[in-house]
């Protein structure tokens, strides 16, 4: 399995916009999203990986197909670090989870930064708590800081730590 972590280029905007519906469609899960009058979820920061210098759009890519993506972002909730840098958004397709798919592409993001990071999870996603755990666990021989927070706009966990 050749698992691939590439920028996504502004040509490709479609064809993450379609993934990111997959992904708020799952998501839905946890957050009771529901889908507008067309029938989409839509995700409407989208456009600014491309405007924005601060934000970077990835494809996971496993033996060439499409498996995901992810978002990096600067905005960062638990770090006065401005050259932090957050997991924004993070999918892969059900299809390639459990095939360390989304492991391989977590470390690859976190070596390609190398500064402070931050990712947080919502306590509601319950497969996403023990996969983000094991995973910065294991990359910074735990090494982080965990944060908890409940209150009217999160109720999740955040890790910061730094690349390795």
């Amino acid at each position: 399995m050749n698992i691939e972590v590439i920028p996504a280029e502004k040509l490709q905007k479609s064809v993450l916009r379609q993934l990111m519906e997959l992904y708020c469609y799952d998501f839905s899960e946890y957050t009771n999203a529901d889908v507008d009058k067309h029938g989409f979820y839509g995700y409407s920061h989208l456009d600014v990986y491309w405007s924005e210098k601060t934000k970077h759009p990835f494809f996971i890519k496993v033996d060439g197909n499409f498996a995901g993506f992810i978002l990096v972002s600067k905005s960062c909730k638990y770090t006065t670090n401005e050259k932090a840098h957050s997991i924004a958004q993070f999918f892969v397709m059900r299809k390639y989870r459990g095939n360390n798919v989304g492991n391989f592409a977590a470390k690859y993001i976190f070596d390609l930064f190398k500064e402070e990071w931050e990712v947080r999870v919502l306590h509601t996603n319950k497969p996403a708590l023990p996969f983000w755990h094991k995973v910065i666990e294991e990359y910074t021989n735990d090494s982080f800081t965990l944060h908890s927070e409940l209150n009217s706009e999160w109720d999740g966990i955040g890790y910061t730590f730094y690349s390795r």
